[in-house]
């Protein structure tokens, strides 16, 4: 048993950095307060076979004529990230097949899925293209305007959440990255002009998950003995509360704020907790209900706290949950077997090779340990632009949200 633990994990650690180039990008350094992030690059060195094929998506591929708001920003964790961490030292990174294999490109782009991500969806909805990420822009004010990624796989609300894995830019970063966004959009457009962008775009928030997988779970600090449940959901919940306040300093108007998916239902989980008949581990899912609940009762009073803010919260565990309990009415044939990985439920080992995935991951559920595939990614985002499956979004849906004119 420990031999072939040995082993899996010296295949894993090689088969991560024999693909440890992903968009090529200039040599940078980039200081983040007390944290340094150094972009992974060797500008003379060749490179690796999966980062000649990644490729950048046109500014103007998939986008409609008339979009409906100037701009899509994004921040959050790997749920969102469609490349950020392509740049960073860090083992959270999906730049390697077979990620991306049912993407558009067919190719991985750094987005932790077999295709689109839910925010790609959202930006087809909106009319407008696939949002860039912020590292894999050369910060041009053109490949700006209509959005930037700035998520970051292994993030979390706290700031070390997720750091075992290596380099990361936390939540506290990324606002920084978008108030400098920010910054620049006044200094080239005019104050004026770059408030009344910023003020009709929407910002996109998917995060706190890394802090239950990477934090509360696996004890960091003592923490499950300093704080119960309800106490660390509260704390998170009044951690994000002042974000959103922070965010709407630098005039966001409109905020989708995601809640979080039922991680006890994850392959992961189902592997550790050595669930029978893929049952989902009721402990983990109970911390998960709660926290979405507190961050819906808080995005409810941030509506009456700050004037002609439009936020709603989408209960993701809420609309997964309906997938899952209903997976026959959505074609979905595997709930518990991740459709990429090693061991029982394919929940042991994570996906880092082409010939650990199934062959069809349409009627999967779970892609890899922890994340969606793309056929769940987008019945999520149809429920947060329309609700057309089922009603997971409060007060109102994106669509109504963006149509709604100001009280």
């Amino acid at each position: 048993m420990l031999t072939s633990l040995l082993v899996a994990i010296l295949f894993l650690i090689s088969t991560i950095f024999s693909h440890s180039k992903a968009l090529r990008f200039p040599q940078e350094l980039y200081n983040l307060s007390s944290n340094k992030i150094f972009i992974v690059d060797n500008p003379s060195a060749p490179p690796s076979s999966s980062a000649s094929q990644i490729p950048l998506l046109s500014p103007t591929s998939h986008a409609v004529s008339s979009p409906l708001v100037p701009a899509l920003f994004i921040i959050g964790d790997s749920t969102v990230d469609c490349g950020n961490n392509n740049f960073l030292g860090t083992f959270a990174r999906a730049d390697r097949p077979p990620y991306g294999r049912d993407f558009d490109t067919h190719l991985p782009t750094g987005r932790f899925c077999n295709g689109r991500i839910p925010v790609d969806y959202l930006a087809l909805h909106l009319g407008l293209p696939f949002v860039p990420s912020y590292l894999g822009q050369a910060g041009e004010l053109k490949d700006m305007l209509q959005g930037v990624n700035y998520a970051s796989a292994a993030a979390g609300i706290i700031f070390s959440s997720g750091s075992e894995l290596g380099q990361h830019i936390s939540l506290t970063h990324q606002i920084q990255q978008f108030s400098d966004t920010y910054q620049q959009f006044v200094l080239s457009l005019g104050e004026d002009v770059a408030n009344d962008l910023i003020s009709s775009s929407v910002l996109y928030i998917s995060i706190g998950i890394n802090d239950y997988i990477h934090y509360y779970f696996r004890n960091v600090s003592n923490v499950e003995n300093l704080y119960l449940p309800w106490g660390f959901n509260q704390f998170l919940a009044s951690t994000m509360r002042q974000e959103i306040k922070n965010l709407y300093n630098i005039n966001v108007r409109r905020f989708v704020v995601m809640g979080l998916p039922p991680i006890g239902c994850a392959p992961y989980y189902l592997q550790r907790y050595k669930s029978n008949n893929g049952e989902c581990i009721e402990e983990i899912n109970d911390m998960i209900m709660e926290f979405n609940f507190v961050m819906r009762y808080m995005t409810e009073e941030l509506l009456h706290e700050l004037p002609d803010a439009r936020i709603i919260f989408c209960d993701v565990f809420q609309g997964s949950m309906d997938i899952i309990q209903n997976h026959k009415r959505y074609g979905f044939k595997a709930t518990a077997d991740a459709c990429c990985g090693l061991g029982k439920y394919n929940g042991w080992i994570m996906c880092v090779s082409p010939q650990m995935a199934c062959r069809n991951a349409s009627n999967h559920i779970w892609w890899d340990q922890f994340h969606p595939t793309d056929a769940v990614n987008a019945i999520l985002a149809d429920n947060v632009w329309s609700s057309e499956h089922t009603e997971m979004c409060y007060p109102m849906n994106l669509g109504k949200m963006v149509v709604a004119k100001p009280e």
